[in-house]
């Protein structure tokens, strides 16, 4: 059984009852992990410490967390925290709210210069947005850009399309929604009513009713038992009465022996029980379920906590899972059946789309292929209720009228006073017509309605894919682990020298700062430092500081360039004589031009020239001026004609392991995997996120992906200006 990893809509609903205790805290600092985990600091007067966790990755989660289980902060906050720190320092939380029935929490903070929200999108591919007191978007983790939806900084925040919400539906829609479907009660409950998978089958567990039933076997009966299931289940999340529960698997040792006791002492805390039985989390709830009757389990004070405790110890599994120290397989079998199953019914969903979207659009065609018929119907009821005749009289007079034959009234099947809607039948289809327009505005609303799913439908595929996608990866660690020759014995040199990274579970992450890493910085192939400046202040400093004699100064004819240096010895190292071979002059050369306003303009090539230091000055010739970070250059230079723009990012294991960023031919030597880059389309922090998805899908160890090259890591070393990812 496969842990859970996103919080599901009931578990959403039950949270933000709790978190309203922490109310009137105020914000201290703001963390960004990678680019999915956010964790938000703050001192509660009553509480003291509060930590707030929310991560919108792989696991989407979202509590309050105990000090001790929160990471160590990042050395660097990257721009979207000190955005945030800007923002909600000092802010006092004013609450958090469940988006209807969505996984998507609304974390709203007030501070006197103006007030904040944290929208936290748990579902799909996940997003944190961050947006102002008029609801435009300040910034946000992923954009989003959607024929349905847009999600940018800049832009007013769209929430998605708005679903059926179980908890608030009366029984007559409740019983509406479930006679549109056409597959089994449980999925029926999971899909058209939004409960989702897990809480769909306990509602028919306590229900009592089959969960593989058709819906066309279905009746009253069972949609009242399931009903009042529904109802008994919401109980707890209007009353904020929970019994919050963590479930366990339990794995025997070898002698199979083991008491039947799920857990030793009350105080929450894993353990073995001294028989050699290890537990794994598999869920949390907010209350105890039948579905779950058979596992053991842990109570807790609060749901909260036991959201703490189960992420808490879901991580540490995972750290320990990718440690290497164990033998135990994976069950690639488990996880290929259960992306399988979720494929199956995606594309069940979607067969479901095309004929719901078909429908929509026959019975707008069906109105205007009847237009007199539906014309004289809407007109009639409109007339009468001007005069204001009662939905009940006019019940009656269409029922009198089809008793005489009159084929208009004959075709009417009901009307409701509440919705102001008449429902009629045309060649055997029912269609609603709202009472109050005419024909046109209802085939327009139907044909409205048969876009909107035809998004969802799309919105369908591109899971599906996500989804594919994920099969293809466990099948491919399957295949890797199946063929791993047992690396682990090997001696460290021979293991150092032919050791696959990309397939390691666990990357040990060794680097030390260096003083040049403000810089842009690279090394040639040849093993020489080149270092330039980001702006004019650091050019300035290059060339006053850290250039020698036996240095190379490179630049590129292009105004707004970095100064470039190319160093022949440390700035530690005495001083020689060093030859520099042409090729890491050529490097070089690249780098000053893909670093400058060339890349920015969206041109691929430029010149650029090489002198040595003493040939650089800041003196300028009589009668002209030289600006903050610029040069005068005097004698002969070396130029370099029609330098392709060309940058690479990679990931390096060995001997340090960093992110690095340069000329193609210096980083695709030394990294162990690299992307390729050109002028395009995507803004530098976009670009650098899409960099950063690409190499964890590389590397098996993908937390250690985030440790050492975030997108905001991944971010220094591209150029300025809009880039694209070189297909190979």
């Amino acid at each position: 059984m496969d842990p859970k990893r996103e919080l599901s809509s009931v578990d959403l609903a039950a949270l933000v009852r709790e978190l309203g205790r922490y109310e009137g805290a105020k914000v201290d600092k703001a963390y960004l992990y990678g680019d999915d985990l956010l964790r938000l600091k703050l001192r509660d007067f009553d509480r003291g410490r509060v930590e707030l966790l929310i991560e919108v990755g792989e696991v989407k989660r979202a509590h309050v967390a105990e000090p001790e289980h929160v990471p160590d902060a990042p050395g660097r906050p990257p721009n979207f925290a000190m955005m945030l720190r800007n923002r909600l320092s000092g802010a006092d939380f004013a609450g958090v709210e469940q988006y209807e029935f969505d996984r998507i929490l609304v974390f709203s903070f007030e501070r006197e210069d103006g007030d904040t929200e944290i929208v936290a999108e748990l579902f799909g591919r996940g997003n944190v947005a961050v947006l102002d007191e008029n609801r435009d978007v300040v910034g946000s983790l992923e954009t989003v850009r959607l024929k349905s939806r847009t999600v940018a900084p800049g832009s007013q925040y769209e929430f998605p399309s708005s679903r059926l919400n179980p908890l608030d539906v009366s029984y007559e829609a409740f019983a509406a929604r479930m006679d549109q479907s056409d597959t089994d009660v449980v999925r029926t409950l999971a899909t058209q009513v939004n409960f989702g998978g897990l809480y769909a089958e306990e509602v028919c567990t306590r229900a009592g009713v089959e969960k593989t039933l058709d819906i066309a076997d279905a009746g009253d009966e069972e949609y009242r038992r399931l009903y009042d299931a529904i109802e008994r289940l919401k109980e707890p999340l209007r009353t904020g009465e929970f019994d919050p529960r963590v479930y366990e698997t339990v794995d025997d040792g070898e002698d199979g022996e083991g008491d039947e006791g799920g857990r030793d002492g009350d105080d929450g805390e894993p353990s073995d029980g001294g028989d050699g039985r290890s537990r794994r989390v598999v869920d949390v709830t907010p209350f105890p379920l039948e579905e779950y009757a058979e596992l053991d389990s842990v109570g807790f004070d609060s749901f909260n906590a036991a959201l703490d405790d189960y992420f808490y110890r879901l991580d540490l599994a995972a750290d320990e899972g990718s440690g290497g120290g164990g033998n135990d397989r994976p069950d690639f079998e488990e996880q290929i059946a259960k992306q399988k199953r979720i494929i199956e019914q995606q594309e069940g969903a979607i067969e479901g789309f095309e004929e719901q979207a078909q429908a929509e659009r026959e019975k707008a065609e069906l109105l205007y292929a009847n237009y007199e018929l539906a014309d004289e119907i809407l007109s009639t009821v409109r007339g009468v209720r001007e005069e204001g005749v009662p939905w009940d009289d006019i019940a009656a007079k269409l029922e009198a009228g089809a008793e005489r034959g009159i084929p208009a009234a004959e075709a009417v099947r009901g009307v409701d006073g509440s919705t102001g809607t008449v429902t009629v039948e045309i060649d055997g289809t029912r269609i609603d017509l709202d009472a109050s327009t005419g024909v046109e505005k209802n085939a327009d609303r139907l044909y409205t309605e048969a876009k909107r799913i035809a998004e969802k439908k799309e919105g369908a595929l591109a899971a599906i894919e996500d989804t594919r996608e994920e099969l293809d990866a466990v099948e491919r660690r399957r295949e890797e682990w199946d063929a791993d020759d047992d690396e682990d014995d090997e001696d460290e040199e021979e293991e150092s020298r032919e050791i696959d990274w990309l397939s390691r579970s666990s990357v040990p992450i060794r680097r030390d700062d260096q003083w040049y890493e403000r810089f842009r910085w690279f090394h040639t192939s040849d093993g020489f430092l080149v270092i330039g400046g980001r702006n004019a202040d650091q050019n300035e400093e290059l060339v006053k500081k850290y250039m020698s004699g036996n240095d190379l100064f490179v630049h590129t004819q292009a105004h707004g360039g970095p100064v470039t240096i190319v160093k022949a010895t440390g700035p530690s190292e005495p001083a020689r004589n060093v030859d520099i071979p042409e090729r890491s002059r050529e490097e070089a050369a690249q780098f000053a031009v893909s670093y400058s306003s060339v890349w920015k303009d969206g041109r691929f090539a430029d010149d650029a020239y090489l002198v040595t230091p003493d040939q650089v000055s800041k003196t300028p010739e009589s009668g002209e001026y030289l600006e903050k970070g610029g040069f005068a250059i005097r004698g002969d230079r070396t130029y370099y004609r029609d330098v392709a723009v060309g940058v690479a990012v990679g990931i390096v294991c060995e001997p340090e392991t960093r992110v690095v960023g340069g000329p193609p031919s210096a980083i695709e030597s030394r990294a162990e995997t690299s992307i390729r880059l050109e002028p395009g389309r995507y803004a530098q922090n976009d670009a650098a996120k899409m960099c950063y998805r690409e190499l964890r899908k590389r590397f098996a160890d993908q937390s250690f992906v985030r440790k050492v090259a975030s997108p905001d890591l991944i971010q220094e070393f591209l150029p300025p200006g809009g880039s694209e990812i070189v297909e190979e």
